[in-house]
């Protein structure tokens, strides 16, 4: 089957992004470091990368292979060579070549390449290359219909989710900018009524979670979730993921997904019934 390079930025390099993401998973239930709602919860604000080409390999039945480049705070940018795996394309040596070399042209302070420990293609081919190992992260899974009892939230807070304030700001716009609702409702696997906070008696919010439902994969994906400083040990956290969890299931979600850095982030998610599955390392270029 012939391959075609395309290049493409904007919300069609999103489009693109969902569908290879989507192959992806479809083809290993677990491979890979991101499902398609990641690329979708980076869209959350504008991005000095929205307008840079991403490329992408397509055969007859959609992106087979892509390079997807980001930029998060403090201009740092994030390199992701992505395969569907054991369908034709590029060879992951070729691959790899492509992708860093798309990134040197447009990240000139350098940039980072997360790759999933259990992929010892990649990670030889990022040793290699003279990019140096550094922070880890750890993902974890559940099945869904094995989520945990809903815990309602403690004395003096309400859950609630954006059908019921639909007028009000999205909690996160203090953090993501007053366009986080309008930019995540561009994402087709959004979902407002999955979208969780919890309230004080006052009105301010104490904390958030989303939760996002990918209909082809069957796969529920937890991000972000967020307690604000002066309302954690609650047992807040533990309302919002066992409300979510139980509403992925409630749509057909077969699995549920979580990534984490901190083991306290780690002992919550254990807590709630997920387990670890496996962990990544961001391999650094030199920064100019």
């Amino acid at each position: 089957m012939s391959v075609r390079e395309i290049r493409a930025a904007g919300p069609r390099a999103q489009e693109l992004a969902t569908s290879l993401l989507q192959r992806a998973r479809r083809a290993d239930p677990t491979a890979g470091l991101w499902e398609a709602a990641d690329v979708q919860w980076w869209w959350r604000s504008p991005r000095r990368s929205d307008d840079v080409e991403k490329l992408f390999w397509l055969d007859d039945d959609g992106p087979v292979a892509g390079v997807l480049l980001t930029t998060w705070a403090g201009e740092t940018w994030q390199c992701d060579p992505i395969a569907v795996p054991h369908a034709s394309g590029l060879e992951p040596g070729d691959l790899w070549e492509r992708a860093l070399e798309h990134a040197g042209k447009h990240c000139g302070i350098g940039f980072e390449v997360p790759v999933s420990d259990d992929d010892p293609v990649f990670r030889g081919l990022a040793e290699r290359s003279g990019l140096a190992p550094g922070d880890r992260d750890n993902t974890a899974w559940m099945v869904a219909s094995d989520g945990p009892e809903v815990a309602p939230p403690a004395a003096g807070f309400a859950l609630v989710d954006r059908t019921q304030r639909s007028d009000a700001p999205h909690p996160m716009s203090h953090r993501s900018g007053e366009g986080i609702a309008r930019r995540l409702e561009q994402c087709s696997l959004y979902d407002h009524t999955l979208d969780l906070a919890v309230e004080a008696a006052d009105g301010r919010t104490a904390g958030y979670a989303l939760f996002w439902l990918d209909p082809v994969t069957k796969v529920g994906l937890v991000e972000p979730v967020r307690v604000e400083d002066g309302y954690q040990r609650r047992g807040l956290a533990r309302a919002m993921l066992s409300a979510g969890i139980d509403r992925l299931a409630a749509r057909g979600a077969e699995r549920v997904k979580v990534s984490y850095e901190t083991q306290s982030a780690g002992a919550l998610y254990h807590g709630v019934g997920f387990r670890q599955t496996s962990t990544a390392t961001w391999y650094r270029t030199a920064r100019e």
